[in-house]
């Protein structure tokens, strides 16, 4: 397996996390020497025995003081068969945007448990935002078996509930002992009646998610570039799918219909690019874009007013007599909401927005289909949200002359025969 995988934790305080999360990282050989010893001095003065894995993760001094998660801690290791991100986010109710912030990158979650104490209401408020969040891979992880004496009743009883809250997302269960190793990187003698892969073992041989690849192409314009009269240039980043050289694309808000010229590079023309390379696109017709319009193949939703979750992060509650600032893709709009929030609340809302938005459904398309809200007056970015669908669709205006959309017409028909059908049909629906 290869490839780069992005994970995350979630679950309750104190289920042991950053324990779990510190001890893969230790015995995968994802921390250097210094801070080892770094670790084993600091668990020393702390009386926590030899080694207190949870200090690799919890980097923050009121974190190390106060033996909790507070931000989101990332750390980057590698095995033999894969790279990996990995996001150790907070268990506190009051740390929930926290959660939030590093579940929103992630591919696979691994919901920790505690299995003295089961599925807790904050295990289920974190499973349910991993789930709204579009993670659709779950490892639940029943810690601290060995409390329970390795009880497979325990754990059968966890991971029922557990798959029932999670609805349809894939889930793999594994019991471990985050303190003693128990089926982390190595199989455990104490669960003979688990014949599972590890944790580690896992997490190596996962599918990845390929969404962007594998969604429809989107490609929202930062910037015009006219270094002469002879060219003119769309310059962005391909946020999903993949597009070549002569295929038919829309270009938003207007819906005018054209084909890709040039893929252009610092190192040269490219024939195919696809998600995540940032390139610049010329067009064979003259077409009006700007930033903050979007070339696509297939038709995504462009509307005024959606529906979205929103995940709040201010302490200056969400206040729909005041105006925001929303960030989408490469424009940035004004925007209302239909109620307020509270701090660390997530929940439904209805916005509308000075200026249209070309987008995707979040569930869809996460790149196309997430923003944030920005406060006006303090500039802090106060809220993250996630598209469900337009409340009301705006028509397309084809902003082409006749003989420009009968042209295109017939470009895109793969013979002289069928080219000869279409512009029949399409003169009698101009005639009507």
């Amino acid at each position: 397996m290869s490839g780069l995988l992005r994970i995350c934790t979630a679950g309750s305080v104190d289920d042991g996390k950053s324990t779990l999360i510190g001890r893969l990282l230790y015995e995968s050989r994802g921390v250097y020497e210094d801070q080892v010893r770094a670790v084993e001095t600091a668990s020393r003065n702390r009386g926590a025995g030899p080694i207190d894995f949870s200090l690799f993760t919890d980097g923050l001094k009121a974190e190390r003081e106060q033996g909790i998660t507070i931000d989101v801690a990332y750390r980057y290791f590698a095995t033999a068969r894969r790279k990996f991100i990995l996001a150790d986010t907070p268990g506190h109710e009051q740390y929930t945007r926290n959660m939030a912030t590093g579940a929103s990158t992630a591919d696979v979650a691994i919901l920790l448990v505690d299995a003295r104490n089961g599925v807790r209401p904050q295990s289920r408020r974190h499973a349910e935002i991993a789930r709204l969040l579009g993670i659709r891979e779950f490892v639940v992880a029943v810690n601290k078996m060995d409390l329970v004496d390795f009880d497979h009743g325990v754990f059968d009883s966890i991971v029922t509930e557990l798959s029932e809250l999670l609805g349809g997302a894939r889930t793999h269960a594994v019991p471990v002992s985050a303190l003693h190793g128990d089926n982390v990187t190595l199989p455990s003698d104490r669960t003979p009646w688990y014949d599972g892969p590890g944790l580690l073992s896992y997490l190596e041989s996962v599918p990845i998610p390929n969404d962007a690849a594998d969604a429809p192409f989107r490609y929202p314009v930062q910037l015009v570039l006219r270094p002469n009269d002879g060219f003119r240039g769309y310059a962005g980043r391909i946020v999903s799918g993949t597009i070549r050289v002569g295929d038919s694309v829309s270009a938003w808000p207007s819906g005018m219909v054209t084909r890709i010229a040039r893929i252009v590079t610092r190192d040269g023309d490219l024939e195919t690019a696809h998600a995540s390379m940032s390139v610049v696109l010329t067009l064979e017709d003259e077409v009006d874009l700007s930033r903050g319009d979007s070339l696509t193949v297939g038709e995504p939703h462009v509307a005024k007013s959606f529906d979205a979750h929103v995940v709040w992060m201010d302490e200056r509650p969400l206040d729909p007599t005041r105006l925001y600032r929303l960030k989408h893709t490469t424009q940035t709009v004004a925007a209302e909401v239909d109620r307020a929030l509270q701090l660390n609340e997530i929940g439904p809302l209805t916005l509308s927005t000075s200026r249209p938005l070309i987008f995707d459904p979040y569930e869809v398309n996460r790149a196309t289909g997430s923003f944030v809200l920005i406060d006006p007056d303090s500039n802090f970015t106060a809220g993250a949200g996630m598209i469900g669908r337009p409340v009301e669709e705006l028509p397309i205006t084809d902003r082409r002359s006749a003989a420009e959309r009968l042209a295109a017409v017939a470009r895109g028909a793969a013979t002289d025969t069928d080219a000869i059908e279409a512009v029949r049909i399409a003169l009698e629906e101009l005639l009507r």
